[in-house]
């Protein structure tokens, strides 16, 4: 499907928040994604993913979660400067911030404003989950890799719509301890959630961009995120 895309500005709740939106090209209405970031930024393969959600029929949307730091991008090969922009964020602006893009996609003519689904990667897993917890109005939240989800269990009975949660067991900052802990949290909870370890993956492994890109994972993950929206957001 062909998509148009372009640069938006979102009233956030410190400013004037710049997003990248990718839509379907022509008429019509459809559900929305939004593309959470990873702590590197809002950059070219973060682009890219939305742009590929967009062609399956999706309004995406991948905020700059960084616009208090006028957008500031760190090179992959630059983890301390991407810890040092993550750390910069708290979690109640986060849900502010997540709250106003939220409230953008319901406004926007060419989305179904009841049809809303999140994903989001390394940083933006984790801000995936936070959102799923604490945001009004998101019908299915796919994290990936989401450092720190583990420390979000305790909002987890909260957590008010599917999930779908992507791990690589040889992810050094993810534990695999703390990815049984929040499988069995969500399996205890009842929670219609999923958790998929992928054998052999580190972090990162869906961003081809990045020294742990794996192939195999990466495509497995994709078909089955497709899935999981298409099931969610268009059925």
């Amino acid at each position: 499907m062909e998509t148009t895309s372009s640069m938006v500005q979102i009233d956030a709740v410190d400013g004037r928040m710049a997003s990248f939106l990718a839509r379907p090209a022509g008429g019509g209405t459809f559900p929305a994604v939004i593309v959470v970031m990873e702590a590197f930024g809002l950059n070219d393969h973060i682009k890219n993913v939305a742009t590929r959600i967009a062609e399956q029929g999706y309004v995406t949307l991948a905020p700059d979660m960084y616009y208090r730091q006028n957008g500031a991008v760190a090179g992959y090969d630059n983890l301390p400067e991407a810890i040092r922009l993550m750390s910069s964020l708290v979690d109640d602006k986060i849900v502010a911030d997540m709250d106003a893009v939220i409230g953008y996609l319901r406004n926007q003519a060419s989305v179904l404003a009841d049809r809303i689904g999140v994903t989001g990667f390394c940083m933006g897993g984790r801000i995936s989950f936070l959102a799923a917890c604490r945001c009004s109005g998101l019908k299915a939240s796919a994290p990936f890799y989401g450092g720190g989800i583990g420390g979000l269990l305790d909002l987890a009975p909260r957590l008010a719509c599917p999930a779908l949660l992507f791990f690589g067991d040889r992810d050094s900052f993810i534990p695999k301890e703390e990815v049984e802990r929040i499988r069995k949290t969500l399996q205890d909870l009842g929670k219609p959630a999923e958790v998929k370890v992928y054998p052999g993956a580190g972090h990162g492994f869906f961003c081809e961009a990045r020294s742990s890109y794996d192939a195999e994972a990466a495509k497995d993950a994709w078909e089955r995120l497709g899935h999981f929206f298409e099931a969610h957001l268009k059925s």
